[in-house]
């Protein structure tokens, strides 16, 4: 058990998209320069001055490197922190050779396991154990103190693992997420084409008995309508099979549309009062948009019982122009806590790209929250269903 949990260590990669540099870093690197600056001058009783401010800056400019070349900056950095006490053995003084600024060097063990391999996360951290080590042991402080250092230098990897292990289980979430939605709109579509193959091929069994008098060309067609038919939805329900969970039974109920929005907002829990506007014909959308707008009707008033304080009425509009159908919802309450997209909106997005169309959702213009959505209100069902298939 060990064993395969230290090769699932050895081989993790690196998160991805981690990025290069970010004003933020030079920001950073600027303040530790400034403060290894003001140390050098100002400081008295500095060991080796000028070899202890340049091992300082070096240590500061190798914060530019520690997402991209984590297990780099951390061997070159602890192994110069090293050499002074190495060198103190065989030289005078013997005091210890270094800034206070230094310290910088615990954002780079912290950089280590937030963006670093398991491999180099192995190797990294055991060359943080063998410098910090050697360095606690040449110090004449007391074993408490000693073990107290090295567990404060371990602290922001530590941190650091508990960053990466949030993100990566956020992400995972968000891609369950949206593999449930490419379900739920498979298996829409499923029912839509379904219904409609299903009626080809009771046609075609229809039209061969009464072609039976007939000529033979148009029983070949009847058959051959038959057989493409009946091939055409057994793809399309092994399609779906595959994508489906096993053991997770099918909804057998059709999906909500627009048709079921008067019944939605109707009440939507006493608290709000929803103002609901339909304009244009709605009456004819294509079944995966028409279940996507009631989806995004209901994620967003949903949403605003949960966390508009202070509001009084959501505002929604549905309105299909000639291509293109137009989905608002707005309400008037205060917004607190709502730093990013929840796992509801991430899902409405993804379907919204799906279909071919886009999702905007924010803070409104003077209060409130907002979410905007344009889908496509002409769309072949083939168009659909390729870019479902993608």
């Amino acid at each position: 058990m060990l064993r395969d949990d230290l090769r699932t260590l050895w081989t993790e990669p690196r998160p991805p998209d981690a990025p290069a540099r970010v004003w933020r870093d030079w920001a950073l690197l600027a303040v530790c320069l400034a403060g290894v600056t003001l140390e050098g001058a100002l400081r008295e009783n500095v060991v080796w001055r000028p070899v202890a401010v340049a091992l300082a800056a070096w240590l500061c400019l190798l914060l530019l490197w520690r997402r991209t070349r984590p297990l780099a900056t951390v061997t070159l950095a602890f192994g110069s922190v090293a050499l002074p006490p190495l060198v103190s053995l065989v030289a005078t003084p013997s005091e210890p050779v270094g800034l206070y600024a230094g310290a910088v060097v615990l954002v780079l063990v912290y950089a280590l396991p937030r963006w670093g391999s398991g491999r180099e996360i192995v190797l990294g951290g055991a060359v943080i154990m063998a410098v910090g080590t050697l360095c606690v042991v040449m110090d004449g402080t007391p074993v408490v103190e000693k073990v107290v250092g090295l567990v404060f230098l371990m602290l922001p990897g530590v941190v650091g693992a508990a960053v990466r292990f949030r993100v990566t289980a956020r992400e995972r979430q968000l891609e369950q997420l949206r593999s449930r939605e490419r379900e739920q709109l498979a298996r829409e579509l499923h029912d839509t084409v379904a219904h409609h193959v299903s009626a080809m091929v009771i046609i075609a069994q229809a039209g061969r008995v009464l072609a039976a008098t007939d000529p033979s060309a148009a029983v070949e067609a009847l058959e051959g309508v038959e057989e493409e038919g009946a091939r055409t939805l057994e793809e399309m329900r092994a399609m779906v099979a595959a994508l489906r969970d096993r053991g997770v039974g099918a909804e057998l109920a059709p999906p909500a549309g627009v048709a079921d929005l008067e019944r939605l907002v109707r009440t939507p829990g006493g608290r709000l009062r929803v103002d609901l506007g339909l304009a244009g014909e709605l009456g004819a959308l294509p079944p995966a948009v028409d279940a996507a707008v009631y989806r995004i009707v209901q994620e967003s008033v949903t949403n605003a019982l949960r966390h508009a304080v202070d509001a009084t009425e959501v505002v929604v509009r549905v309105a299909a122009e000639r291509h293109m159908v137009r989905v608002s919802v707005r309400d008037d309450g205060r917004r607190t806590g709502r730093g990013r997209d929840g796992y509801g909106l991430t899902g409405l997005r993804e379907r919204a790209t799906l279909l071919g169309g886009t999702l905007r959702a924010g803070p409104g213009t003077d209060r409130g929250w907002e979410v905007d959505a344009e889908l496509p209100g002409a769309r072949s069902e083939s168009g659909v269903r390729s870019r479902a298939r993608r």
